[in-house]
């Protein structure tokens, strides 16, 4: 049975499938943000359905959770294009 898990020294603690590298949120985002299925999402990740739907259980119970990961991922979104930005000096 798939399992999500949490540890601190894995994906940044972010919530998981128990073995695997693939972070809840990340299959959220793909289930939501895009036309992908279940089947579809399971079959590009290389995980069982079993896994997805355990993940897209987890997404839907945890909106805080996952509305929190969003944050982080925009504001480190936002200080690399802050980075990388040229000088407008050297612009010219």
């Amino acid at each position: 049975m798939a399992g999500i898990v949490k540890t601190d020294d894995v994906l940044g603690g972010k919530a998981r499938i128990a073995g695997r590298r693939i972070s809840v949120f990340q299959i959220g985002e793909m289930y939501t943000r895009t036309s992908y299925s279940a089947e579809e999402i399971a079959d590009q990740l290389d995980c069982s359905l079993a896994e997805v739907h355990a993940a897209l259980a987890y997404y839907y119970e945890h909106p805080d959770e996952m509305d929190a990961v969003a944050e982080r991922r925009d504001a480190f979104t936002e200080e690399l294009a802050e980075r990388s930005r040229v000088p407008e000096e050297l612009s010219r």
